[in-house]
């Protein structure tokens, strides 16, 4: 048998890795280890000697080290050169490429906003330009990830996008030169009132810590006394970074966050080691959710645990584990969980069950309940649980839908050259009237409460006795009710409707300031952190220790 034998990565090392996060005891780990890596290059031998098809080396090499890592924890992966621009881009604060932000509307490849003094915004690209290709490959059928890494390139490199612009017939093509695209962590910063500062924190990166300082710094210029930071979304970064910004905030020499694993390099300790930025006069609201995960569980964490923050929100992702990024060569790199970090009170956020427990030597439970500063109680059952729980309801069908299908942001395009400003916008009072044309012209999917389990109802009956005339008259009522509900759903909504309407016309004018005091408006979170910043003696009796300290608050 024929096989193409090409240079193929050895799979010693990360069997050997792979026993080693099996916990295997330190007397017989290294017979462990000879036993069954034996094994596996036994098995890879006999398999490219004796298997009857020809195999690609490469491909079956590393689909063999990605099975062999599913059975550890999600973060644990192999990488090749194309996959590591994300933590290239987190470590280096840059990446290659063009400045657009992307999305799908319409099922089509969208750029939702050009960056400022980026090669696509010289070069005229604007917002709503559908992008038909990319050097020459067309992007129907491509996922976002796929459509940013053909995007990205190296510093210099030219790129194609094939752009259809509203209005025009002719596909627009536009040659773009990649140059280094500095990544922005804070999308906005700013003061929601006279008193109280915000600060949007999308990611944490290498230069995170930096624009956080800047931000505060002129926030304090401004005479800030509280502080909106808002971590809903985050889903984290480097550990440093999170680190960096605690120190911004925390008193020198307090403990931050340690982290634990196998080697002594994984054991590390990291403390504040400066004196705060912002003053303990400034009170502190963090604003979190199911999507802040990692790094923005450790400064959400953090401050809750030396009760220099209020947690308001919903609880988070529950990622407490470090990954380490070990190169293998110029072209392959692994990503390896060697240590979980630990918060003040001793918390590890961590959810449990990211392992099999068939495969984990150590099942011992953790602790469930610690302690901050002042002495409240906070849970450890992984991730971070708000001091204020703001519950959020199910989104209304309209409402739901049309983000679902970013009609919001096409109704804009369609319709930005119709207002010279935001006030043009507020003051016309056939707007909404042209919303709901827009609506129910555009194909929305629309299910209303019940709908779903009636059409698996109807799907049965049906295929019960078709022909039955009772069943097919109960049926039609039922279809009837359900089409006029949803006929009657946007006056229903039509307040919701108007709000979010408003907010992406904000963005219009006035980019992220103008969505985020538009939206802000009726932002159950920020509306909640408003109110106790504004409230000095209800904000501090929160850090005192009781037996219950977790509000809930109904929000539409």
């Amino acid at each position: 048998m024929m096989i193409k034998r090409k240079k193929i990565i050895t799979l010693t090392v990360l069997v050997a890795i792979s026993l080693v996060f099996m916990g295997a005891g330190k007397k017989d780990i290294y017979k462990q280890v000879r036993k069954n890596q034996s094994l596996i290059n036994d098995v890879y031998r006999h398999l490219i000697t004796n298997y009857v098809d020809d195999i690609d080396l490469d491909a079956f090499t590393k689909m063999s080290i990605n099975n062999m890592l599913l059975d550890l924890d999600p973060y644990t992966v192999y990488l090749e050169n194309d996959e590591r621009s994300g933590i290239e881009m987190l470590t280096k604060g840059k990446y290659g490429g063009v400045g657009i932000q992307i999305g799908r509307r319409e099922k089509m490849l969208t750029v939702i906003s050009p960056m400022e003094n980026s090669p696509a915004k010289r070069a005229g690209i604007n917002s709503g330009d559908k992008i038909l290709k990319i050097d020459g490959q067309e992007t129907e059928g491509l996922s976002m990830d796929e459509a940013a890494k053909l995007i990205r390139g190296k510093k210099g490199t030219d790129v194609v996008l094939s752009i259809q612009r509203n209005g025009e017939g002719d596909i627009i093509e536009f040659v773009l030169t990649r140059e280094d695209i500095k990544v922005k962590d804070i999308s906005y910063y700013g003061m929601l009132d006279e008193q109280t500062g915000y600060i949007r924190l999308t990611r944490f990166s290498r230069n995170s810590d930096k624009e956080m300082k800047k931000a505060l710094l002129e926030l304090l210029d401004q005479n800030m006394t509280g502080l909106v930071l808002d971590l809903r979304d985050n889903p984290g970064g480097l550990l440093n970074a999170a680190v960096n910004i605690l120190d911004l905030f925390i008193d020198k020499g307090e403990m931050l966050v340690w982290t634990e694993g196998k080697t002594q390099k994984s054991k590390r300790k990291y403390q504040s080691k400066t004196d705060p930025v912002v003053p303990k006069d400034v009170n502190i609201t963090v604003l979190v959710n199911q999507g802040s995960a990692s790094a923005s569980e450790i400064v959400a964490g953090t401050l809750q645990d030396l009760d220099r923050g209020v947690v308001i929100g919903r609880s988070t992702f529950g990622k407490g584990l470090v990954q380490t990024v070990f190169n293998i060569d110029k072209d392959r790199s692994l990503k390896i969980t060697t240590a979980k970090y630990y918060i003040p009170s001793g918390r590890l956020i961590q959810k449990p069950g990211y392992l099999p427990d068939e495969i984990l030597a150590d099942t011992t439970e953790q602790d469930s309940i610690f302690y901050t500063k002042s002495g409240r109680e906070v849970s450890g059952a992984g991730g971070i649980t708000p001091d204020h729980e703001v519950e959020l309801k199910k989104g209304s069908p309209i409402l739901s839908a049309s983000w679902r299908q970013g009609l919001f942001f096409n109704f804009v395009q369609k319709h930005k050259t119709d207002y010279d400003t935001f006030f043009d916008v507020e003051s016309d009072t056939t707007i909404m009237a042209q919303f709901e044309e827009y609506i129910y012209s555009s194909d929305l999917d629309i299910f209303m409460k019940g709908e779903s389990n009636y059409l698996d109802l109807r799907d049965r009956l049906w295929k019960l006795d078709s022909t039955n005339i009772q069943i097919q008259g109960a049926l039609d009522i039922l279809d009837s009710y359900f089409e006029q509900k949803a006929l009657t759903q946007f006056e229903t909504e039509s307040d919701k409707l108007y709000h979010w309407l408003l907010v992406e016309f904000a963005d219009y004018f006035h980019g992220d300031e103008g969505r985020v005091k538009q939206s802000a408006t009726q932002d159950k979170d920020i509306q909640k952190a408003i109110m106790l910043l504004q409230n000095p003696v209800v904000f501090e009796n929160i850090f005192i220790p009781q037996l219950e300290n977790s509000n809930t608050i109904n929000a539409d």
